[in-house]
């Protein structure tokens, strides 16, 4: 049988997480309804029938048996709709675990075809597959199938036109295998994919498939996991892609419109991968470099990485909430930028529910370093958001406190500071039991870097959904809240978060001074934010040492900062971030917002006792030879 064309798409089923019963009947569902769309083949996601976040579960022998049961189920269900379908699942074959995609037709597993690439935490519970044309056979529902990474599958509506599957890992789109598929005779390469969202990972990806499918003259079918998947630290957006060197069909991360997208193709037979070869990236060497490398330059696309990074955190924290059954997120709001961002992405996260503003309780809680400008910037940000708004005044809580423990208030030292955070963590914690909600963190990555924050006080919550993004880059996301409530006539709000905008940086746990000002400037304590996060950049995502760090800060900062100031503050980084790992070993959850964090569950793995010592030595000779 052969036809003029084909009718391809991808499937995003609603997950459930360790249920596959449940997403059994997702699938059956879409399947049926994407035979009565007349579609030829649809993709679904990786490990689809369980999710794909289920973590040390799949080392469990109940979660694989039941997918395998409700696999056979799928197949008996959909058998007569005439629809292959890609379906991921854990198989156990001969004592390992496989993270495979299942071709299904008729009631039929054509073949499995297993995971090549597993990053280091998939490892952790599956064996990774030999990418090889040797194709072996395994037995499964008393038939033997068979298993292996570059086998492809004709389509029956078209027996000229073959298919191939490449498990993606790569979450910006990169192939390993997928030339070798289409050398095997393949003419659609389909990707069923986990890809959590970064922020910058849309265009890279798309570019990267649509690069790949224009060069080798396949037609690419990519389907990523959606909301479902999201937990713990990472965001996933259901990011759907149909191409052939041009985008032939689309559905953006976290457009959950349409369950099935599909596109009309008409593939020639097989074809050979005209260009074999891995296209080199040829890296100039640049004169200068880059002093914000967490975000672009250019405004325009400014402007997109910072709606990205709101979709992403209100996407996490829609998640959470719905998982947690939390009838209100409750907010500690200061008046400061990393609160007020806060709040900003619970309001959108509401909106995302269609749940009213007011299931957010935001808490207000002056104490002895207050000033009257962040209160009423505080009040007025609540107030035009249309949050519930609570003000608790602390003062006499933690001067009892001090009573109990026998402090001098007079003393206005660490024990004076952080008693003020952590009253401030109780309240929010009581709240949220007395209103059946949840605690949202305000913190952000720079201060994690640091050290910057209370143990046990604003170090702690229920979901931090800051704790990816750098303080520089906050500064730029509720700028672009303050553009958009300009263009939508909200001129208050707007006005409100320029002044917080205006406002410096400060824990204001110090009593202003004589004029009333902010006093606890925290830039003057532990240096300016735009260098840490500089250094935090280069050393997380390439793992630069001093000098290194060092030599490129004084290309991006040689005009603003000195060769002496540049290595203090570098001292001063490399310091606090050794000495403050503890903090970070027992963070909350939060999203993902870049591939790297300093998350303890996989972003970011260190011992909270290493040594600081061969990196300040090296910070010792720097300064020596600029002496």
């Amino acid at each position: 049988m052969k036809n003029s064309s084909v009718k391809i798409a991808c499937g995003a089923p609603q997950v459930h997480l360790a249920d596959p019963i449940r997403n059994a009947d997702e699938l059956i569902r879409l399947t049926k309804e994407a035979a009565a769309e007349n579609v030829d083949l649809i993709v679904y996601p990786e490990l689809c029938l369980t999710g794909y976040t289920c973590g040390d579960l799949f080392l469990n022998e109940k979660l694989i048996s039941t997918a395998k049961k409700q696999l056979k189920r799928y197949l008996e269900q959909t058998k007569d709709c005439g629809v292959v379908s890609i379906v991921g699942l854990p198989l156990s074959i001969e004592g390992r675990l496989f993270n495979c995609a299942a071709v299904c037709l008729g009631g039929e597993v054509a073949g499995l075809v297993p995971k090549a690439h597993l990053s280091a935490g998939e490892l952790r519970q599956f064996a990774s597959a030999e990418i090889s044309d040797s194709t072996s056979r395994w037995e499964l529902f008393d038939k033997q199938i068979p298993f292996g990474t570059l086998q492809t599958f004709a389509l029956p509506c078209d027996e000229t036109v073959r298919f191939g599957i490449e498990i993606l890992s790569d979450g910006d789109g990169k192939a390993s295998h997928a030339a070798a598929l289409i050398n095997a005779g393949a003419s659609i390469v389909c990707h069923p994919t986990a890809s959590a969202e970064f922020a910058g990972r849309i265009a890279k990806r798309r570019q990267n498939l649509l690069d790949f499918s224009k060069r080798s003259g396949a037609y690419t079918v990519y389907a990523a996991c959606g909301e479902g998947e999201s937990t713990t630290d990472y965001v996933f957006g259901a990011h759907r892609l149909i191409c052939n060197g041009t985008v032939l069909a689309e559905a953006q991360p976290f457009d959950f419109g349409h369950q099935i997208l599909s596109a009309e193709i008409a593939p020639a037979g097989s074809n050979a991968c005209p260009n074999r070869g891995t296209a080199e990236l040829e890296h100039a060497s640049a004169e200068q470099v880059d002093p914000h490398p967490f975000f672009p330059a250019d405004p325009a696309a400014l402007s997109d990485h910072c709606r990205s990074i709101l979709n992403i955190q209100a996407h996490g924290l829609k998640q959470r909430i719905v998982k947690a059954y939390a009838k209100k997120a409750v907010i500690g709001i200061s008046g400061g930028l990393d609160s007020t961002l806060a709040i900003l992405v619970a309001a959108r996260a509401m909106d995302l529910l269609n749940r009213p503003r007011t299931d957010i309780l935001a808490v207000t809680m002056p104490c002895f370093g207050t000033t009257s400008r962040t209160k009423s910037n505080a009040t007025i940000l609540c107030e035009e958001l249309g949050v519930d708004f609570r003000c608790v005044t602390i003062g006499d809580a933690v001067n009892l406190h001090f009573k109990d423990i026998g402090h001098d208030p007079t003393l206005r030292d660490v024990t004076y500071e952080n008693s003020q955070a952590r009253e401030r963590t109780q309240v929010l914690m009581d709240l949220a039991n007395e209103c059946g909600g949840m605690v949202i963190g305000t913190g952000d990555l720079s201060e994690l870097a640091l050290g910057w924050a209370t143990y046990n006080g604003d170090h702690m919550s229920m979901y931090g959904v800051n704790a990816n993004l750098p303080k520089t880059l906050i500064r730029h996301v509720v700028a672009y809240c303050a553009d958009q409530a300009e263009l939508l006539g909200q001129g208050k709000l707007a006005a409100s978060l320029r002044d917080i905008l205006d406002t410096p940086v400060s824990p204001e746990l110090l009593p202003a001074d004589g004029n009333g000002q902010i006093a606890q400037k925290t830039e003057d304590l532990v240096g300016p934010y735009e260098l840490h996060d500089f250094y935090i950049y280069h050393l997380l995502f390439n793992g630069y040492s001093p000098d290194k760090l060092y030599r490129l800060a004084k290309k991006a900062f040689g005009e603003v900062y000195s060769d002496q100031v540049l290595l203090k503050w570098l001292e001063v980084f490399l310091r606090r971030f050794f000495n403050q790992q503890f903090k970070r070993s027992c963070l909350p959850d939060g999203p993902a917002v870049f591939p790297i964090s300093l998350s303890p569950r996989g972003g970011w793995a260190m011992p909270s006792d290493a040594s600081s010592a061969i990196w300040l030595e090296e910070i010792r000779e720097l300064k020596e030879t600029i002496s």
